[in-house]
This record gives C-alpha cells, structure tokens and sequence, in this order.
C-alpha cells in the first residue's frame, strides 16, 4: 500500500485517496479492497473514507482524460489505435459523456476517460459523470460491508 512506514496510516483517508487514485490512472490496483479493509478498521470514518475514494479514483479518471486531450491537440496525426481505444472511441461518439458513469469498470473504464478527453468531451459533463459513476460504486461497496 501507500502507507510509509510511520508517515501514513494504511487505513487513513490519504492513504485510501492514494490508492484510489493510483488504481484509476493506468496502474493496476485494489482500491476496493483498500477501502474495505480501511472501513472495516474504521467504522465510525465511511464517509470520509467514501469521499477520499472518490475523490482519488476521479481525479485518476480525469488525469486518463486529460492525456488523451493533450494527445488529440499535441498528436493529432497518431491516433488511438488499440483495438479497446477504438471501441471507447465508438461509444463517446454514440452515447456521449454519460458513458462516463462506467469508467470506473475495470479494463474499459481508462480507455473510456482517454477516448472522452481525445473526441473532445467537455471538463466539466466529463467530471460530473466519472466523480458520480465511482462515487456510486463505493457507496455500493460500503453499503454491502456488514455492520
């Protein structure tokens, strides 16, 4: 985990942003099983757990859809040429930024955020449905989690 040895807590909110996050860009990993865990040590700190796990899945999310703004203006030439890339592609174009509420499935939900930031699906609809689709998740998650 995130925790360093004395600094951060294994079970504390920013260590659960952290690997919230880390698990959202294109490094695989187990939030989940991260905030279960925490909530399981902690709980009387779901709600700040929920937000921490949020809030650092999202703005994984949103550092996915950035690059593939950045690709789009910086290499316009290249493409997203990964089969998956093109699926995702396929899908904004069809549904739009509600599509968004799935990035958080895993294998498709990075290619999803990239392929909204390429085709040019605007910051804010793209952060309301990415922070609402993992924010929904862990809720899901925490509220399954017995008392």
């Amino acid at each position: 985990m995130l925790a360093i040895e004395g600094l951060i807590e294994p079970t504390s909110w920013p260590a659960i942003l952290g690997v919230s996050f880390l698990s959202s860009t294109l490094l695989p990993g187990g939030s989940e099983v991260a905030l279960l865990y925490a909530a399981s040590e902690q709980p009387e700190s779901h709600v700040s757990l929920w937000l921490a796990a949020s809030i650092g899945n999202t703005l994984g999310g949103l550092s996915s859809w950035l690059i593939g703004w950045w690709l789009a203006r910086r290499f316009p030439q290249v493409g997203l040429k990964k089969p998956e890339q093109q699926r995702a592609l396929q899908r904004i174009a069809r549904h739009g930024s509600p599509l968004l509420l799935f990035s958080w499935l895993p294998v498709v939900g990075d290619p999803l955020c990239l392929a909204a930031g390429w085709s040019g699906v605007r910051l804010l609809p793209a952060m309301f449905f990415i922070a609402t689709g993992k924010a929904l998740r862990y809720g899901v998650l925490l509220a399954l989690l017995p008392v």
